[in-house]
């Protein structure tokens, strides 16, 4: 497909598609249409100086397509060396994900935020360590008491956390096995 036959026109409705230019305006001379009534100057400009204007519109309108030719023609190279380098569009938004995360990463409300969540973390950390040490201090201090066989009895038998289970019929049968291995353990 020859290129100069293509409509690159980006608004118009044949783009990229093959056109025949055998009718085009720019083959019909101009000289005619400098008198002509139907066109006539815009006010404030002579008919020489309306010329000179369309003659750089004309000359504009022309670099404009030359140039988006020469970029898509650049564009297409792009891509085709993207091809061969193996780039596709999901490694390079990984590459720019990966960049973006490493900017967030040194920017300073980054770094304030995570040397604020840092300490939060190291004061929970020694809050725990304290509880931690208060409990096995205070579990420390009652596996040190005398435990007396009727004490034990005694706590298990008058327990707040299971009152309606205590009175039930297997709870019961379960003690007294649990009382005789007891009694039997130290015979």
């Amino acid at each position: 497909m020859d290129p100069a036959s293509q409509d690159i026109n980006l608004n118009s409705p044949n783009k990229g598609l093959v056109v025949d230019h055998s009718d085009s305006l720019s083959d019909v001379p101009v000289e005619g249409a400098v008198g002509n009534a139907a066109n006539p100057p815009p006010p404030g400009l002579t008919e020489e100086e309306a010329e000179e204007l369309r003659t750089e519109l004309t000359k504009v309108e022309e670099e404009i397509n030359t140039l988006r030719q020469v970029l898509s023609a650049k564009e297409r190279h792009a891509a085709d060396l993207k091809r061969k380098l193996g780039l596709n569009p999901l490694n390079e938004l990984r590459q720019n994900f990966t960049k973006s995360w490493q900017d967030v990463q040194t920017s300073n409300a980054y770094k304030k935020t995570q040397e604020t969540l840092s300490q939060a973390g190291q004061k929970t950390s020694a809050a725990f360590t304290t509880v931690g040490s208060v409990l096995s201090k205070r579990l420390g201090d009652m596996r040190a008491l005398p435990f007396s066989n009727s004490f034990s009895n005694y706590s298990i038998r008058h327990s707040i956390s299971m009152p309606a289970m205590r009175n039930s019929a297997t709870f019961k049968s379960f003690e007294d096995k649990m009382g005789n291995l007891k009694v039997s353990g130290h015979s």
